[in-house]
């Protein structure tokens, strides 16, 4: 897989012009014809405006309904950003989008979190549907105090926050900061987000011995007792993304206030679905980033 270098990113997006239309293109296409008025013809840019017009004289105007539309901050630095939010493994702190974009750091960290509602906004667009095949259930802790022991983590309502996960084999990764480890947590986001039928493979917590009367295959593994894989029934997979998540939080974030821990998994589990397609996470964003909300 060609990966989408910095090299590559400055060559195809040198200035705001460049972005600017690369936005026109993906909403209108070739543009061969005014959006407004429908008079064929060449569409010229306006000088010192995020605009086009038409030979009729129609403006047109790509960033409306976009992220941009109020941001008085460059396209080119919008779109940097961007390369570094998707470039990365471990995404961007938002003094280091600061220091790199030469902003303030308010104006870094809004950049940084529009764009991970932009990546969730684009996993929902991708819409995968529901799970299915092999699934891997999971919850992990992120926060507050440590715990010694799985029983005492579940047991504690400490300051922690749980997210929970679903990964189909082979497939998409969702992730949800939930309220508690209880059933009534846990259990319908399975209902919501994977398919009856499916084969789940779980850890030994309680909540999940309902999974079977709700038309599921179920399987677990005892890592109470250090047992760690059955056959083919794991949930090495999650424990692999939660490992990434933390690590990345900890050496990039140092920590994620519960009220936006939830733009932290998508941005990462928008990382891991496109994990495969590296060059490809750039220009998903730019085709997101143009769905004005009048057309998404």
């Amino acid at each position: 897989m060609k990966q989408f270098t910095y090299k590559a990113f400055k060559a195809q997006y040198p200035d705001d012009d460049a972005c600017l239309q690369a936005i026109l293109e993906r909403r209108y296409g070739k543009a061969e014809a005014c959006p407004n008025c429908g008079i064929v013809g060449k569409l010229t840019k306006i000088t010192g405006r995020r605009a086009y017009a038409c030979k009729e004289g129609c403006h047109i105007y790509p960033c409306v309904g976009t992220i941009f539309e109020h941001s008085s901050t460059p396209l080119s630095q919008w779109f940097h950003a961007m390369y570094l939010l998707t470039a990365t493994r471990n995404g961007v702190a938002a003094k280091e989008l600061q220091r790199q974009l030469g902003v303030t750091y308010k104006c870094a960290w809004r950049i940084g979190h529009q764009l991970r509602i932009l990546m969730t906004e684009r996993a929902k667009a991708d819409d995968p549907g529901q799970l299915s095949g092999h699934v891997e259930v999971d919850e992990t802790f992120i926060g507050g105090r440590k715990h010694r022991t799985k029983k005492r983590r579940h047991g504690d309502k400490s300051s922690k926050t749980v997210v929970m996960g679903m990964v189909q084999r082979g497939g998409p990764l969702i992730g949800k900061v939930v309220k508690g480890t209880h059933t009534m947590s846990l259990i319908p986001q399975v209902m919501e987000n994977v398919a009856p039928g499916t084969t789940i493979s779980t850890d030994e917590w309680k909540p999940y011995k309902h999974l079977p009367s709700l038309g599921y295959t179920h399987f677990r593994v005892n890592h109470s007792a250090e047992e760690w894989v059955n056959g083919i029934h794991h949930t090495n997979t999650l424990e692999g993304f939660w490992s990434h998540l933390k690590r990345g939080i900890r050496s990039t974030h140092v920590s994620v206030s519960p009220q936006h821990l939830q733009k932290y998994v998508d941005e990462f589990a928008f990382r891991f679905n496109k994990r495969k397609e590296p060059a490809e996470m750039f220009n998903r964003l730019v085709r997101q980033v143009s769905r004005a909300e009048s057309s998404s």
